[in-house]
């Protein structure tokens, strides 16, 4: 990756958006040309199965401005913007999604504020048109959670949407993690932030790809990967337990000794389903992080690609 005339590469990961691409690349197309500078127009192909992939082709070659990269399969959100990022040639880099709640309207918004000195420049969500209560409720409880157990300042209700320096591209390719959560990579690298406002749109057609499942695994690697929160609380739940087991001990002997007892006392399932429990979900936590251990010693690569039209990876 060397340094270019490219000002803003536009990092967009795509799946199966065939009804949203042509307005979206129209949007973007009339905000780079009102702005006046050089872009390039990255479109990451994660696997869809629609007309996505042959629609970015067909925008391709009538506008030079315009990559694509398909990916041999869905690889998932993150990783199809690290593969964005990692051929991203501008001097800054804009992370947006293809649904048309990121509204392109706001990348000179974006630009102009980076150019007071700021290395990131995120969207910060005021409101969220389209989403139900449960989405809204479940994604501010968990950026709140995320940042009470991580020790990164990781900004609230914020996605993906942002501007970063190149300088902070070049760091964050040398984080090799098969589970990525870039919102926290980018926090973690520091550097000078700033932020602006606006109201999330609906997406402009289709349904979302980002189901509960996928929010929960989502969740899952975000929480892993910047605490050990999860660790810390399987340790002090096995303190608690073995508290209660010691008082359950001492009652059972005093009944031993001055009580009564029979066979297949209530208290004696009581625990043993108890301290079962707490065994099984400590394993759980550790088995979580070591999975994710286990990924990043195979050192297998994030993603493959079948196709591009961008130089580098014609040669691969």
């Amino acid at each position: 990756m060397s340094s270019t005339s490219v000002e803003i590469s536009l990092v967009v990961p795509i799946n199966n958006e065939e009804i949203n691409i042509l307005g979206l690349s129209e949007r973007i197309y009339n905000v780079f040309v009102a702005l006046g500078i050089t872009y390039e127009l990255i479109y990451v192909n994660d696997g869809s199965t629609d007309a996505s992939l042959a629609m970015i082709q067909s925008l391709s070659e009538a506008n030079d401005s315009i990559k694509y990269i398909d990916l041999s399969r869905n690889f998932g959100h993150q990783i199809a913007i690290t593969a964005g990022l990692e051929h991203a040639t501008g001097k800054r880099i804009i992370i947006m999604d293809g649904d048309g709640q990121d509204p392109p309207e706001l990348i000179p918004d974006l630009y102009k504020k980076s150019l007071e000195g700021y290395e990131v420049v995120y969207a910060k969500r005021l409101r969220r048109k389209g989403e139900n209560w449960l989405k809204k409720i479940t994604a501010s409880l968990f950026y709140r959670i995320m940042g009470n157990i991580t020790t990164i300042d990781i900004p609230i209700d914020t996605g993906d949407f942002r501007l970063i320096h190149q300088k902070v591209q070049r760091i964050l390719l040398k984080m090799p993690e098969q589970h990525k959560y870039l919102r926290g990579q980018i926090a973690w690298i520091g550097f000078k932030s700033s932020f602006i406002e606006y109201d999330r749109e609906e997406r402009m057609g289709g349904n979302t790809k980002f189901t509960y499942s996928k929010m929960i695994r989502f969740a899952t690697d975000g929480i892993s990967s910047f605490s050990n929160w999860p660790l810390r609380m399987a340790t002090l739940l096995g303190f608690v337990v073995s508290g209660i087991a010691f008082l359950l001990i001492l009652y059972s002997l005093y009944q031993k000794l001055f009580g009564y007892t029979e066979a297949g006392w209530t208290s004696l399932h009581i625990s043993v389903l108890f301290l079962g429990g707490v065994q099984l979900l400590g394993i759980g936590i550790l088995g979580e992080y070591l999975g994710r251990v286990s990924e990043n010693v195979k050192n297998r690569p994030t993603y493959i690609v079948r196709d591009s039209n961008i130089d580098a990876l014609k040669e691969m």
